[in-house]
Order: C-alpha cells, then sequence, then structure tokens
C-alpha cells in the first residue's frame, strides 16, 4: 500500500499547477446553488479526459466520474460540492470572480479541484486497484433543500460500501487536518412566523391589536425555549433573524414578519423545538386575540460521522501527516447536507487547514474577501489517496 500511495502522491504533486489553475479557472467564473450548468460541463471535461466512466444531470447538475480498478473489491465514495456564493467578491487578485454578486467564499472551487486532481492521479494505477472509486460532483450545497438529497435519491450511492468528503478550512493552519466522530455539524431549520393583528391609530391602542406588541413577546419567549425546554447536556439554538413590521411611528401594524432559524444535534430535540416554537406562537397570539401563520421548513439533518470510518481515517492521516499534525474537530453548529450521504452509508467528513501566515488566508468561510492557501488542495488529495488505498489495496 505504501508505495502505491507514494506513487499516486507523486502523481499528484506533479498536477498541482494544473490543480491550482482549475481551482482559479472556477473562482473566476462561479455559479449559484441549482444553476451550475457550466461548472458541471467543465468537470465532466476532465473526468472524461481521465478515461473515467461519467454520469451527468444526476439530481440536478450533479455528476459522477467511475474509476474501476484492475481486480473486484469494494466501492469507495469520495464527494466534492461546486455551487458558490451570493457574495461580491472583494479580493484584489487575478483570479477575481467575473460575475459579479457571485464569489467562492466557501472553498467548494478548492474541493473540486482536490477531487478532480485525485482523480486523474489515481486514474493511472487503476490496474492496481481491488474495486471502484466513484468520484462524487455535487452542486447546491448552499441552499437547502441540497443537492445531495436529490443525488441520493437517484441512486448516487447504489453500490457505494463507504463514502467519504473534506471541506477546507480557513481558521486552521495548512498542514494540518481535524477529525471527529459521532454529531460534528447541525441540522439547520428555518421558520417564518407572520403574525395577524389589527391596525389603528397609535394613540388608540384599545381599539387595535398591536402585531409588533405580540412579535416581541414571541420573540422573548422564544429565546427561553433552549434554557428552559432543551436537556442542558444537549445542544440547540433559536435564533431571530428577521423583524418586519409597521410603517409609521404613528400606526399600530396590523402584521409582523418573524424569520429565523433552528439547529440541533439530536433528532429528538429537533422535534421538540419545533413543537415548543409552535405551541408558544398559537398561546401568545391566541391570549391577544391575534391569529398567527408559521412556514417551517426542515433543512439538513445533523452530519454524523461514523466513528469506526472516523477512527480509521484518523489513523491514516497520522500515518500521511504525523500525529502533531492531526487534530480533533470542533463541532458546529453550522450545516453541511454531506450529511444526507452519511445516512445511507458509513463514512466520516474531515477538515483540511488553509490559512497560512498572509492575512488574505485568515477571513472565515462566506466572507467576501475568502481566499486560501493552495497547498490544501493537495492535502486534499493525499488524504483521499490514503483513504482508497487503505480500502482498495
Amino acid at each position: 500500500m505504501g508505495l502505491l500511495v507514494n506513487d499516486v502522491n507523486t502523481a499528484l504533486a506533479e498536477s498541482f499547477d494544473e490543480i491550482v489553475g482549475w481551482r482559479r479557472y472556477m473562482h473566476q467564473y462561479p455559479e449559484l446553488s441549482f444553476k451550475e450548468e457550466k461548472t458541471a460541463l467543465f468537470i465532466k471535461e476532465k473526468l472524461l479526459s481521465f478515461g473515467l466512466e461519467v454520469k451527468t444531470n444526476i439530481g440536478g447538475y450533479g455528476l459522477v466520474g467511475i474509476l474501476k480498478g484492475g481486480q473486484p473489491g469494494k466501492t469507495i465514495a469520495l464527494r466534492a460540492d461546486f455551487d458558490a456564493l451570493p457574495i461580491h467578491d472583494e479580493k484584489e487578485v487575478p483570479y477575481q470572480s467575473k460575475n459579479p454578486g457571485v464569489m467562492h467564499a466557501c472553498g467548494h472551487d478548492g474541493h473540486t479541484a482536490a477531487l478532480l486532481g485525485t482523480a486523474k492521479a489515481l486514474s493511472g494505477f487503476r490496474e492496481q486497484l481491488k474495486g471502484n472509486v466513484v468520484f462524487i460532483f455535487q452542486p447546491a450545497e448552499e441552499t437547502p433543500p441540497g443537492g445531495a438529497k436529490f443525488m441520493v435519491e437517484e441512486g448516487v450511492l447504489d453500490g457505494v460500501d463507504y463514502v467519504f468528503g473534506a471541506h477546507l478550512d480557513s481558521q486552521t493552519p495548512v498542514g494540518k487536518v481535524t477529525t471527529g466522530k459521532g454529531y460534528q455539524m447541525a441540522a439547520v431549520d428555518k421558520f417564518a412566523i407572520t403574525i395577524q393583528g389589527k391596525g389603528g391609530h397609535g394613540a388608540r391602542p384599545h381599539d387595535a391589536v398591536d402585531s409588533i406588541v405580540i412579535a416581541s413577546e414571541i420573540v422573548n419567549s422564544l429565546q427561553k425555549i433552549v434554557s428552559r425546554s432543551v436537556d442542558p447536556l444537549k445542544s440547540a439554538v433559536v435564533t431571530i433573524g428577521v423583524f418586519q413590521a409597521g410603517s409609521a411611528f404613528n400606526v399600530i401594524a396590523d402584521k409582523a414578519v418573524l424569520e429565523g432559524t433552528v439547529r440541533t444535534f439530536d433528532a429528538a430535540v429537533r422535534k421538540q423545538v419545533e413543537e415548543r416554537i409552535r405551541s408558544i406562537v398559537d398561546g401568545i397570539v391566541s391570549a391577544f386575540g391575534a391569529t398567527a401563520s408559521i412556514d417551517y421548513l426542515n433543512g439538513y439533518p445533523a452530519l454524523y460521522n461514523h466513528p469506526e470510518e472516523t477512527e480509521t481515517v484518523r489513523g491514516l492521516l497520522v500515518e500521511e501527516f504525523s500525529e502533531e499534525n492531526v487534530a480533533e474537530m470542533e463541532p458546529s453548529m453550522g450545516a453541511e447536507d454531506f450529511s444526507y450521504f452519511l445516512l445511507e452509508k458509513p463514512g466520516t467528513y474531515f477538515r483540511a487547514g488553509s490559512q497560512n501566515e498572509d492575512e488574505a488566508t485568515h477571513y472565515p468561510h462566506h466572507h467576501p474577501k475568502f481566499d486560501i492557501d493552495e497547498r490544501a488542495l493537495l492535502n486534499i488529495g493525499r488524504s483521499f489517496v490514503r483513504i482508497v488505498a487503505h480500502y482498495l489495496v
């Protein structure tokens, strides 16, 4: 196995400039979720040039490249996402986005370039593999219901034994990787509450049903769900991000709209919080003589890294990068639709550091100046190579 890893990593390193070029090309021409037609075509052309079998239009613009090994064995899936965000690129670099208001501000261009590089490097050693590798390129990670759900529903994991994914991490130095078993990213839900009261003159509140007062009461009460309804040993977040009401200083608004998000790990807590939100809203509007409607969207499920596969991958990454460069992943209340893949097949999701001493690489994900140390792309590739070699050699 070690000899193959060294040979593939050498091939990977020799393609570094090409991998960087792919990443920068995609960075210049980003596309939003569910609109990634040109990016999908770019990926398809590269996969075909590597001599892979390619299947397209899976769950939208999703596609896969299939590398069949020279001998029978298991099938490993590796995944990258390739959609961008509605953010204006503020970096002053040659590869700045040419699509105003659209930017790869989360590193998906890097994920895709790294997986393409992995596919190219491994394609030269297919005869030595005992099994197959499915390279999954997934659209629409940033926008619920997300691309992973649709790809899974269309059978992208049929015949797959294990699935693995990686994400760049601008808060971790390049050369370091992080792993963690169990729940690592939260389920994400979105809700909108519309309160209908009765408008009136600001001087005659007794003739009106004040939607702003009612909405304010709801906001305050929702903040007590986590502190007084959820087991303190379990995590949950309830955030109100939008409060819209009123049009004049002396008019009592007849309608108010609240929008917010819920983040949880535990499925029972997720259901409990939704039920409490509905109960609180119904009780308050009833007490004030108003009505309300609730639009509640269950988004991505929590991301659960399977313990056995996570321990295996951690050991492989220690072999590749050394013990001191493999750290424990800190769970996040952010969301990631790779969780849909892990609901179907065992596997794990890890992060590769992309920060260096240059302040330009320190911006958080989703920032208009987000950028990376592109050496991290090789580290993702090297990680994937180790995983493939472990399971298929």
